[in-house]
């Protein structure tokens, strides 16, 4: 099993959880957070300037079995994708197990 997690644009959650659902990713958690990023400088909108050292973003965390990492990742690659700066982060890692806590089962059958 792997652990996919992801730091994106806020603006860019609804498009994600979609596209998840759609690949079949029904379950995950998320989290608001606030994070700082390669940016130094600030921004000006409609003349007023605002720093962008704190950037707000969420931080999503998937369980999925071995041979769902692939689609999970090229999915949130898709659908959070702006091109610019910002758009987050993509960490994958291993997971030694997994248990329902409900009937107690472990294994790759608890994610279904």
């Amino acid at each position: 099993m792997k652990k996919v997690e992801a730091i994106i644009r806020k603006s860019k959650f609804s498009k994600v959880k979609r596209a998840l659902h759609d690949v079949g990713v029904n379950f995950f958690s998320y989290w608001d957070v606030t994070g700082l990023g390669n940016e130094k400088e600030g921004h000006v909108y409609r003349g007023v300037s605002y720093s962008t050292s704190d950037i707000q973003r969420r931080y999503l965390s998937i369980v999925v079995n071995d041979d769902f990492e692939d689609i999970t990742v090229k999915t949130i690659l898709d659908s959070a994708y702006t091109g610019d700066v910002g758009d987050g982060k993509i960490f994958v890692s291993h997971i030694e197990e997994v248990y329902r806590i409900r009937t107690g089962e472990k294994g790759g059958q608890t994610l279904k």
